[in-house]
């Protein structure tokens, strides 16, 4: 068995090789079929048109070999890149801030450490190439500039493209477009989204809400780090990366789809909780075991468990949960 997977990651003490196994071989058939696909959508072009059939195609998963360019293309971060030439590089060569480079360089140890590619002694280091997607974004957008969980996101688009400058406007597609204010200081778009999925949980398991309003658990201790890291360290890798398919393409409401079919398919296993610390533990359960290890069956039902979800209805949500949040200061 191999103690690490194919992105570089170890494997745990406790990993279930058998049923990983049993797995792979089905989706591996699933993976060959969707390449075919892929490169005839593709035929050697670099674009796509948005229709149903891209979006179809997105969410039935984009092979490894293509998914640095679908991403690119459909988050808009391709354009980008080619109406700024030269831009990344620049920002690199230009003057710095210290307090930002201090802040990046602590948390360069601290990313992945079970990641053979992120380790001192791996050749090449992918340290290197984090720190300056970190440092150069920081310096494009001075308003975010650098917070806890960006090098994790930046971690894993340098794993997928293996190129620093698609990392860097991948990064500015999420942080600046996708996710509105995850990262930010006050970071309130990101726990206004927290409250958000507190009410659309009300409305589609509300047995869930219930339980957690009786014994005072407040979303952002459970679910904090689903937003923060995108699912990253919480879900296997294969599922976070079919998630980020749909992102990309998507927008932030696949977040949120993620979130209601993790809580509704293990709605009965939660409502087992009878305490404060139980609630946080069954959290922390619900995010192992074959359910999101495949993925491919998992991502068919986030777009049928949490039934219909619209961007509408989310950013209805979003302006009253932020007005609450800024009235409480």
């Amino acid at each position: 068995f191999c103690r690490v997977d194919p992105y570089g990651f170890e494997r745990p003490e406790d990993f279930d090789y058998a049923s990983y196994e049993a797995f792979f071989s089905r989706y591996l058939v699933v993976l060959t079929r969707r390449a075919i696909k892929w490169s005839k959508l593709l035929k050697g072009n670099n674009s796509i048109q948005k229709s149903l059939k891209v979006k179809r195609y997105i969410r039935k998963g984009i092979p490894n070999e293509h998914r640095a360019l679908v991403w690119m293309i459909v988050s808009g971060a391709q354009t980008n890149m080619e109406q700024n030439p030269g831009y990344y590089h620049r920002l690199l060569e230009g003057e710095k801030n210290t307090k930002l480079l201090e802040a990046i360089k602590t948390d360069m140890n601290r990313t992945f450490p079970d990641n053979v590619k992120f380790r001192k002694t791996a050749d090449p280091c992918l340290q290197h190439a984090l720190y300056n997607v970190l440092v150069a974004y920081g310096h494009h957008n001075k308003a975010v500039g650098y917070c806890q969980g960006m090098n994790f996101i930046a971690g894993y688009l340098i794993l997928i493209t293996k190129n620093e400058e698609e990392s860097f406007w991948l990064l500015d597609a999420l942080i600046g477009r996708i996710l509105p204010d995850y990262y930010s200081p006050a970071m309130l778009g990101l726990k206004t989204d927290q409250e958000v999925l507190g009410e659309l949980v009300k409305m589609k398991v509300p047995a869930v809400a219930e339980l957690m309003e009786r014994h005072g658990v407040m979303w952002t201790l459970v679910v904090s780090r689903w937003f923060i890291c995108l699912f990253i360290d919480i879900l296997p890798v294969e599922t976070v990366l079919r998630i980020w398919d749909c992102l990309f393409y998507e927008g932030s409401k696949i977040i949120f789809r993620v979130a209601l079919t993790l809580i509704k398919q293990n709605q009965a296993f939660i409502l087992e909780a009878t305490n404060f610390p139980d609630i946080c533990e069954k959290f922390k359960q619900i995010t192992k075991g074959t359910f999101v290890t495949e993925c491919h069956s998992f991502m068919q039902k986030i777009f049928t468990d949490p039934g219909s979800l619209s961007m509408a209805t989310i950013n209805k949500l979003r302006e009253t949960c932020r007005e609450k949040l800024l009235s409480q200061g």
